[in-house]
Order: structure tokens, then C-alpha cells, then sequence
């Protein structure tokens, strides 16, 4: 039995929960160790509070991020809340939700934020509001205001692809569900979609997916006229990306991969994390001997450990560049078919030393 993987808590709920004990402790006095956050699909989850400072006629309120078993840059850090009450103002009670430093400010159309607002995004934002509401018991009138706050913002953020998405200054405040879900694949599938909204927004139509930091870093070395926001990082997801830019309307895509990835993009696979989609050795033997390598070198291809093991196997062979066009081509017609046939789909290969293959 392998172990049960802990959830976590979005930067949403974290400050969902400081605005929610800052409105308790400005009402009662009260400093609540723990509040119980509305998710956004509904139900609640209990998050500790941190601290309860007095702030300027108002309170500041720490919550730590949680991400549980996910790995997330923001976790540890401290979300904050500065809330304050002003019940004079007429009319129903109202909630103004902004953020302060360390949160990002959209500065590029195309996020699901307005250019010059917080990079709050919608879901979160109604979570804060409605925590806030929750909290305020029976107030009726006046106004609550919540500005969210993340002292180590601005560095968090560059570890991020903020910055590539035009969000400046600090991370973006998120999650759908309140929940984060250990090694889901949902943030990064959305962070790619907000990737390819920007660039739409921006006029492009040809995406660049890259695998990793080092497959984008060749590319971009390869071809340093392409537009920045062009780039996104795909990882494995393979199927996604193709969809999603089918759906975006671009109509062409690159890919910049390592043999390993284009051997098992060749093979049609959806998903090509290395743990649960492994090279299919026996497929590549077939792929080799199609492209011409000698029989005597295909069966240590079946039993390779490797796609780069069967690449070095084949240095110095010219059936070696035969092989890299040929998985090209087939990966080629997989990637074109995700996208229902709307998307141009060419390929850049590269050795992890950083030599073009094709």
C-alpha cells in the first residue's frame, strides 16, 4: 500500500481564511485559532490562523500556505489579509477585495483578470468575499474591505510563470476548488491555458510547447526570434495541449523535445510522464529496424533502459537521423489528430547536450 497523499489548501482559501478570522476579530475581539473557509463547489475546510495583528484601524491576518503533498512555490509562505471595517456606508453590505504587495497585477490581455486589476482570479476572489460576508454575522450595511498581502510575493512569483504571463510584482491568488490536491495535474494544465490565452490575445497563432526549462532554453537559443509569449511549457501533457490550442484557434504548433519524449509522443501516448507511460522498447526496436538499423542491434534495443542508451547506441549510424524523422513523423500525425486535425504540427529534437537531432 503506497502512502495517502495530504491535501492541501490554495492561496484562495488561505486568504479566504485571514479575511474571514479579520472580520471575526474586528467584530467579537475574538482571535480564532482556526475558521471554517467556503470552498467554492461548496462544503468547508478548518484552516489555522496564524496571527492577528491591529493594523492602521483595522487587522492584519497571517495564514501559512499548506500545500500538502504538492509541490508548490508557495508553500510555507505567508498569505495575508488586511481587513477593515467601515460600517457607515450606506446601503447593503458590500465586500471590495484588492491586493497589495506581493501580489501580482495583470499587465497583458488575455488572463482571466482585467489588465491593471490584482491577480486575484474570479473563483477566489467570490471565495474571499463570501468568507468575509460569512464572517460578518448579521452586519447588514457598510463595507468590508480585504487587501490581500504576500511578503515574499515578489520572489515567489519568479520561480513562477508569472512573469511570462505579464503578471508583475507578485504570485497570483488562485484554486477553483479550495483544495489542493496532491500532484493534481489541474494548475498546470490551467497555467498552460492561461499561457496560450495570453499569446492569442497578443495576435499569435503559432505556440511553441517545450517539455522543460532545458528543452525551451535550446529552442529559444535555436530560434531567438521567437516572441516569448509563444512558449509554453507542456511538460507531458501531450493530448492537452493540442486540444486546448485547437480550441484557442492557433493554427500551428512546434514542439521542442529530448528522443525520450518525441520516442513516446510517437507512440500516441496522451501522457508521457516517465513513471506511469514508459518507452515502449519493443515499438522503438520496430521503429529502429524501419528506419534501417542493422539487425544485430535490435535486440539490445528491446532491452535498452534508456531512449538515450538506443541514441548512443546509434551514434555514428545515418540510420540514426532516418530514425529521429520518422518518430518526428509520427508524432507529427498523434499531435495533429489531438487537435482534431485544426492544428500544423512540426518538431525540433534535441540531445541532452543540446545538438540539434532535427
Amino acid at each position: 500500500m503506497g502512502k495517502t497523499l495530504r491535501t492541501g489548501r490554495t492561496t484562495g482559501t488561505c486568504a479566504a481564511a485571514a479575511a474571514m478570522a479579520g472580520v471575526r476579530f474586528l467584530l467579537t475581539g475574538e482571535r480564532p485559532e482556526t475558521v471554517d473557509v467556503p470552498l467554492p463547489p461548496g462544503g468547508s475546510l478548518s484552516v489555522p490562523v496564524g496571527r492577528c495583528e491591529p493594523d492602521n484601524g483595522g487587522v492584519r491576518v497571517t495564514v501559512v500556505k499548506d500545500g500538502g503533498d504538492d509541490p508548490d512555490a508557495t508553500h510555507g509562505c505567508e498569505i495575508q489579509a488586511v481587513v477593515a471595517l467601515d460600517p457607515s456606508i450606506p446601503g447593503p453590505l458590500s465586500v471590495s477585495v484588492d491586493g497589495g504587495r506581493g501580489v501580482g497585477r495583470a499587465t497583458l490581455p488575455g488572463l482571466p483578470v482585467a489588465v491593471g486589476e490584482a491577480a486575484i482570479n474570479p473563483e477566489p476572489r467570490k471565495q474571499i468575499a463570501e468568507a468575509a460576508r460569512a464572517a460578518a454575522m448579521g452586519m447588514e450595511t457598510g463595507r468590508i474591505s480585504v487587501l490581500v498581502e504576500v511578503p515574499d510575493g515578489e520572489a515567489i512569483a519568479r520561480k513562477t510563470m508569472n512573469p511570462r504571463l505579464g503578471i508583475t510584482g507578485g504570485i497570483s491568488i488562485l484554486g477553483t476548488q479550495g483544495i489542493v490536491r496532491p500532484y493534481s495535474h489541474a494548475s498546470w494544465k490551467a497555467t498552460m491555458d492561461e499561457g496560450l490565452d495570453v499569446a492569442r490575445a497578443q495576435g499569435l497563432d503559432h505556440a511553441v510547447f517545450t517539455t522543460g526549462r532545458r528543452s525551451e532554453r535550446f529552442y529559444l537559443q535555436a530560434h531567438p526570434d521567437t516572441h516569448e509569449l509563444a512558449v509554453i511549457q507542456a511538460a507531458d501533457f501531450f493530448e492537452h495541449a493540442m486540444r486546448s490550442a485547437a480550441k484557442k484557434g492557433f493554427a500551428r504548433a512546434t514542439w521542442s523535445v529530448f528522443f525520450g519524449k518525441l520516442a513516446k509522443q510517437a507512440q500516441g501516448l496522451a501522457y508521457t510522464h516517465a513513471k506511469s507511460h514508459p518507452v515502449d522498447f519493443g515499438r522503438l526496436a520496430d521503429r529502429c529496424a524501419e528506419a534501417g538499423v542493422g539487425g544485430l542491434l535490435l535486440p539490445d534495443i528491446r532491452r535498452a533502459n534508456t531512449a538515450v542508451q538506443v541514441l548512443n547506441m546509434l551514434r555514428g549510424d545515418p540510420a540514426r537521423d532516418r530514425l529521429v524523422r520518422l518518430l518526428a513523423d509520427r508524432a507529427k500525425q498523434h499531435a495533429e489528430a489531438f487537435s482534431g486535425g485544426r492544428v500544423r504540427v512540426d518538431y525540433a529534437v534535441f540531445d541532452f547536450e543540446g545538438n540539434r537531432l532535427l
